[in-house]
């Protein structure tokens, strides 16, 4: 894959843990040197309070490539909370960049020229479970990583796929807010 990549953008769902380790991210990917990395430099620049900007680290000072920024959908509001979104899960995602890497859906020829948004949903109950496995949490979010970047990549799910599907698929909340349970 040597074209040039303006932008991909992706999202999955992975769930199956206990409750509140479900990941929900979402992903730009792009070439710098063009739209995607002037909005890439604006986020990082642009930090908001409760909505901090990171960049995906696999430990202190060791970046993850392609550089991986990673924004929170959830306003952060408690040391506990904010250790597990930068510890637990910031490793998480710069694991699941790698392994996009690794499986080829992100060209390794390309790790110097690209980068990655990943707009991160943690569930807030994390904070307050005292039993939280950061194991589980952490090959969830990083397993939903690599599938959004997948998806991303590939352009998945496609139109005619989706065209195809319209009607079978019904979203889970609105289906529960069909049945009163929300």
């Amino acid at each position: 894959m040597t074209e040039k990549i303006i932008m991909r953008v992706g999202e999955a769902l992975v769930a199956g843990g206990p409750p509140g380790t479900a990941a929900e991210p979402e992903v730009i990917i792009g070439e710098m040197n063009g739209p995607f990395g002037t909005a890439f430099a604006n986020l990082l620049g642009n930090q908001a309070k409760g909505h901090s900007k990171v960049l995906a680290i696999m430990n202190t000072d060791i970046m993850v490539r392609p550089p991986t920024l990673m924004i929170s959908k959830v306003t952060v509001k408690n040391d506990k909370y904010t250790n597990i979104l930068m510890g637990t899960v910031q490793a998480a995602i710069a694991n699941g960049v790698l392994d996009s890497v690794r499986n080829g859906n992100l060209p390794k020829n390309k790790v110097d020229d690209l980068g990655i948004i990943v707009s991160v949903w943690l569930n807030p109950s994390v904070a307050k479970d005292k039993n939280l496995d950061h194991k589980i949490l952490f090959d969830i979010h990083r397993k939903a990583t690599a599938t959004a970047i997948h998806k991303a990549m590939n352009n998945e799910p496609s139109i005619d796929w989706l065209l195809e599907n319209q009607d079978s698929i019904i979203h889970k909340y609105f289906q529960m807010g069909l049945d009163g349970k929300i």
